[in-house]
Order: C-alpha cells, then sequence, then structure tokens
C-alpha cells in the first residue's frame, strides 16, 4: 500500500496543477435548489463540471498532465484509452499545446463523446471493449509512434489536476462540512480527498458508485483491490476498474462508499435535469442518487456535490 500513497500528488503538486491549467479551463459554477434540499434534508453544492471545457471535469486532470511535459516529451505526442471524456479532455489539452493525441476507444462508447474526441482533432484507434484490450492497443500505440501514455486515472499529474476542483470549490462553499463524488477508476475521488483533507482534514468524503460496477466499494471492504466485478451499469463513466494509487488514497483519506442502483441513478438524473435544469449524463447523477438513498448520512449537513460530465447522447437516454 505504501507504495502506491507514495507515487500520489502532494497538496503542492495540486496548487502546481492549479496554476499550470489557470490559462486553459474554466471556473465553473456552484449551483443550488431549494426543492432538492428539502427533498434531502440536507444543504446541497453541485460543483457543475459538467460546464467545464469537454463537457466533463477530465480535461482538469488532462490539461494538467500535457503542459508538464517537457517541450522534447510533448513533440513526441500523447496516447490514452478512453470511453469517451478523458479521451476527449486529452484531445483538447494536446490541441492547446499543439500536440498529437492518440485514443483508444471501446467498441460500443457513446456516440457522442466518440464525436466529441474526433472534433477535438484526435487520432481514434478501435479495440474491443474491455480494461485488457484498451491496454494492450495503448501500449502498441506507444510502441509505434513514441507517443507517452497518459492514463485515464492511475497518473500522478491526472490526479493533481483533478484536486484542483476541490481548491476551486472550497473557495466557492467554504464551510462544507462533507464532500462526495462519482467514483469509477478514482482519479477524481482520489484527487479531491487530496486536496480537500489538506485544506479541511475533517471534512466527511464519500463516493457514489454503480451497484453493478462496485469494486471500489468491494476492494475497501477486503482491503484488497478487487479485479473480478464485470461492469454491468449505464454508468459508462463509471465502469473502469478502481485504479491501485487511486484505492489508495480513498483509504488514506476514510473516503465512505455509498452504491447506487441504476434506477436511482437514472430518477436522480431526471431530477437534476427538472430542478436544476442541468444536462447532466448518468454517471454524475451517482452522487445525488446517494444522497437521496440515505438522508440520514447528510441530512442538516452543507454537502458539496460533484457533477462529474454533461455529455449525453439524446438519441440514446437511459429512459
Amino acid at each position: 500500500m505504501s507504495e502506491w500513497v507514495n507515487m500520489l500528488p502532494g497538496i503542492e503538486q495540486i496548487h502546481a496543477a492549479a496554476e499550470r491549467i489557470a490559462p486553459h479551463a474554466r471556473v465553473t459554477p456552484v449551483l443550488r435548489s431549494v426543492v432538492i434540499d428539502a427533498l434531502t434534508g440536507a444543504e446541497l453544492y453541485f460543483k457543475c463540471e459538467h460546464l467545464q471545457r469537454g463537457g466533463a471535469f477530465k480535461f482538469r486532470g488532462a490539461c494538467n498532465a500535457v503542459w508538464a511535459l517537457s517541450d522534447e516529451q510533448a513533440a513526441r505526442g500523447v496516447v490514452t484509452h478512453s470511453s469517451g471524456n478523458h479521451g476527449n479532455a486529452l484531445a483538447l489539452a494536446a490541441a492547446t499545446r499543439g500536440i498529437v493525441a492518440h485514443v483508444v476507444v471501446p467498441e460500443g462508447a457513446v456516440r457522442a463523446k466518440v464525436a466529441a474526441i474526433e472534433r477535438a482533432g484526435a487520432i481514434i484507434h478501435r479495440c474491443a471493449p474491455n480494461q485488457a484490450a484498451r491496454e494492450a492497443m495503448a501500449a502498441e500505440v506507444q510502441r509505434s509512434t513514441g507517443a507517452l501514455l497518459v492514463h485515464p486515472y492511475a497518473d500522478s499529474q491526472v490526479i493533481a489536476g483533478q484536486g484542483t476542483l476541490a481548491l476551486e470549490l472550497l473557495q466557492q462553499a467554504s464551510e462544507l462540512d462533507a464532500l462526495i463524488t462519482p467514483v469509477g477508476g478514482g482519479g477524481l475521488a482520489s484527487g479531491v480527498a487530496i486536496a480537500a483533507h489538506a485544506q479541511w482534514p475533517g471534512l466527511a468524503l464519500f463516493g457514489a458508485e454503480p451497484a453493478g460496477a462496485d469494486d471500489a466499494a468491494r476492494s475497501l471492504a477486503q482491503a484488497t483491490r478487487v479485479t473480478s466485478v464485470v461492469p454491468d451499469t449505464v454508468c459508462d463513466g463509471l465502469r473502469a476498474l478502481i485504479g491501485e494509487p487511486n484505492l489508495a488514497a480513498l483509504r488514506a483519506h476514510r473516503v465512505e462508499l455509498i452504491t447506487v442502483s441504476d434506477a436511482e441513478t437514472i430518477a436522480a438524473m431526471q431530477l437534476i435535469w427538472t430542478e436544476l435544469k442541468q444536462v447532466v449524463e448518468v454517471s454524475s447523477a451517482t452522487v445525488l442518487a446517494a444522497i437521496v438513498q440515505q438522508p440520514e448520512r447528510f441530512a442538516g449537513r452543507r454537502v458539496g456535490v460533484v457533477i462529474s460530465g454533461g455529455n449525453v447522447d439524446l438519441a440514446d437516454l437511459p429512459w
């Protein structure tokens, strides 16, 4: 465990990331809803990362990783594997530096997300829809092009970039009692945990995970990384297995995980659309689904709620 903790960024790296991405990333707003507060019994502060460049928080980490490269490294280009948002973010970030981005995309990825990657100018490489195929294709692209891998979540610079979200949120809503993020590969949850606890050590941290992709919850419960889970969820952005360093961060920062059903998540997605008037993707709605499912854990508290992305295929909604 200590070897993975040692590869995680510290708060100094997260502050450096904030400075590095400032010319490129947006400061996203925080929204409130009287109706949703009344429903949950909590004061919820929705951090709207679906309004970030590329439509997701992923731009923060990708941008930091791209601009942390030396000129010699950057000239070789970058490569990643992604079901959508990270690939789009890396392509956009690479464009800000004028370098090539290769994105390995699994078959069956959300059409709107793949179209966004193409528009951003990335070179797309298709593969079978499983983790092994994604990693193998990315490794082949590395070998054939010399491009540097920017892993979607198990990368120190990516994690540091995602952590900038917490720095920003705690300036916008400074007296939070708790903070909750979606959990997939864990880049967001781990970066936010590190940054948040560096400023507010007593802040309660939660993660929301689909019941059909609950490897992180199982891993924390069993004190070892569980890799046997075969994802079965509509939350396409949360199907990745939790990364080793990311799991170490969740454990070190005592992040409590709440698993939610797809039905609960879809209902929460509809509630956000209806009350906040915001188009968010289904993976983002896991956080509100968790609060609605277990209101006693959040009642009376000021809670930061991270809306992670808004790249929705309007021709294929989950209801």
